[in-house]
């Protein structure tokens, strides 16, 4: 049976900024997305993220400084909840879909470096768990289409909706079925066991990465650097 016929769980945070090395978790959904078309089952954190919350972040995903302080769980004891909800959904063996896994995981990381929480590659002691990442995917697939890859674009190109973007569960919900429309269009994908999936993308994000990086040295940026890492950045202190 392909995974596109089978359960999926989605990940997905909104944060204080786009640095994985400085920026905070403001929200957290981890979503089960079954394909029978039942409703998803979300599990959600709001948190205080002990920091302002820039107005440029809540322009976007509409947390104020304000409501997360009067409402949000602190931040270590959610970090770790979070944590070990991935953590159990990776043991399990489902599929865990996170569009743009290697900023996610990475950011998830941090947090819990920075609060004294054992991370996921602690927790899971070097075993590889499949993780299926749309941006990946999609430019692996198709590589030359031009424009956006972000999730409205992918949502868009691979006829799924999304309602509500930059809140954590639509856009968890979002990227899973993006992904399972993705492979059933692909089967150079769809037919791949998740395991085999998941190596497939740590290939292909390294090859990514490479091209860009050598892009911006050529346009922009002499010494640009462009982590290959999929699906987490490795700390490095």
């Amino acid at each position: 049976m392909s995974w596109t016929s089978g359960p999926l769980v989605a990940f997905d945070l909104e944060t204080t900024g786009t640095d994985i090395e400085t920026d905070r978790i403001v929200t957290a959904a981890v979503v089960a997305v079954d394909p029978d078309g039942r409703l998803p089952v979300p599990r959600t954190w709001l948190l205080d993220p002990g920091v302002t919350i820039p107005r440029q972040a809540s322009a976007i995903h509409g947390i104020s400084t304000e409501h997360a302080r009067e409402h949000g769980m602190k931040a270590a004891p959610a970090i770790e909840e979070i944590t070990s909800a991935v953590t159990e959904i990776l043991n399990s063996g489902t599929p865990l879909v996170v569009m743009n896994a290697r900023y996610d995981l990475s950011l998830l990381d941090r947090e819990c470096r920075r609060h004294g929480i054992a991370p996921l590659d602690d927790r899971l002691h070097g075993k590889a768990s499949p993780v299926i990442d749309p941006l990946v995917l999609d430019k692996h697939v198709d590589r030359y289409r031009k424009g956006s890859r972000n999730l409205q674009a992918l949502c868009a190109h691979y006829g799924v909706t999304l309602d509500d973007a930059h809140n954590a569960v639509a856009d968890a919900v979002a990227a899973a079925r993006a992904a399972r429309s993705m492979g059933v269009k692909h089967s150079v994908i769809g037919a791949l066991a998740p395991m085999d999936l998941h190596n497939l993308q740590v290939r292909a994000a390294a090859e990514q990465a490479e091209s860009l990086q050598e892009y911006l040295r050529r346009t922009s940026n002499p010494r640009a650097t462009v982590p290959s890492a999929w699906p987490v950045i490795p700390y490095v202190g």
